[in-house]
């Protein structure tokens, strides 16, 4: 039986990786590719543990290499799309915007005319799904407001900047040449094989090796929280129940201050590592405010829920507490990724390929 193809872009990444494990798991008809890059936040690690499934296939690649995706497209023909590799850190974006600009609006670019020119027209059954982020709407300043699928658009920082304009092209693409699109934004992940520039597994490895805990002005910018796996079960539902052309915004309703996320780490690992109470929050450093710092971001994922009939499976402690564990049971993974090792093995397996 010929299976029909999906191409996960960025799945050896973050949320990418459970993306890629979760369809894996759930679909044997299809054959899953992931394309993946392998920069610093790509870890094929991660997906350790499905290498070997038969309908699983890795490349190497630059989602804005446009011969490079071309010939992936031609040699897999797509039925589906799940768009995801992106450059995702604010601080990196603020420090270097052009090479956020390259991957998140040309790589997406690049990805959107080779679905145009693979499926020329027959769209039946096809489906480019963009995911991004709830950065795109700015900040909330009223604590009664919501980010909605209605909101305006006010990207504040280089990176959710990239991400607003991936966005747009996706839906001009739409609108222009009839691709069938679906887009998602999502609020703030967080799990297992979370890379520890963010703040939680930062804030999890440091009290591990009992380095000071860096906390942006005081701590006060609020979050929403979602467990990783939710969102990719959220993914899954949208691909196959959304409606083209639509826009689903995807939250945990779970509302955090960065200093209480802090803390609530810090209870967890003292009791966990049998230290005193209170001996990890002495770690905590407040530091100078990242530049143009949104003080707070919620989603309503109303209309997901209502129409789709996904819900958000886990509130964040009991999340937190399963998050943690991972990191204490794998600390050779968080020692890799940490070192780099995982970076010169994995560039080394694929430079001649």
């Amino acid at each position: 039986m010929n299976r029909l193809s999906l191409l996960i872009t960025g799945g050896a990444g973050f949320i990418g990786s459970h993306v890629v494990r979760h369809f894996l798991r759930a679909h044997n008809e299809l054959n899953v590719v992931n394309l993946d890059k392998l920069t610093y936040a790509g870890n094929l690690e991660n997906i350790k543990d499905i290498e070997h499934l038969p309908n699983y296939t890795f490349e190497k690649g630059d989602i804005a290499d446009a011969p490079f995706v071309q010939a992936l497209f031609e040699k897999y023909n797509f039925s589906g799309v799940i768009h995801l590799a992106a450059e995702s850190h604010v601080d990196r974006s603020i420090s270097n915007p052009m090479e956020f600009v390259q991957t998140n609006v040309v790589g997406t670019v690049t990805l959107l005319n080779a679905a145009v020119a693979q499926w020329k027209n027959n769209f039946e059954g096809k489906r480019f799904y963009h995911v991004s982020t709830d950065e795109v709407y700015g900040e909330l300043h009223n604590p009664e407001d919501f980010f909605t699928e209605e909101t305006s658009y006010d990207p504040r920082s280089p990176y959710s900047a990239s991400k607003a304009a991936s966005d747009h092209f996706v839906r001009a693409y739409g609108n222009t040449y009839g691709l069938p699109i679906v887009i998602s934004n999502c609020s703030n992940n967080y799990g297992p094989n979370h890379f520890p520039e963010k703040l939680i597994p930062l804030i999890i490895h440091n009290i591990i090796h009992q380095k000071p805990l860096p906390v942006y002005g005081k701590g006060e910018n609020v979050r929403d929280w979602l467990y990783v796996e939710d969102h990719a079960r959220a993914i899954e539902t949208i691909f196959h129940k959304g409606k083209t052309g639509e826009t689903y915004n995807i939250g945990g309703f779970n509302e955090w201050k960065n200093i209480d996320v802090v803390k609530l780490i810090c209870n967890i690992l003292d009791r966990k590592l049998n230290r005193a109470e209170g001996d990890s929050e002495k770690l905590i450093q407040f530091v100078t405010d990242r530049a143009g710092h949104d003080l707070r971001y919620a989603i309503d994922s109303t209309k997901i829920m209502n129409e789709l009939g996904w819900k958000p499976s886990l509130q964040f402690e009991e999340g937190l507490e399963k998050t943690v564990d991972w990191y204490l049971n794998n600390s050779e993974w968080l020692n890799n990724v940490t070192s780099g090792n995982y970076q010169n093995y994995y560039n080394s397996m694929y430079a001649n390929r």
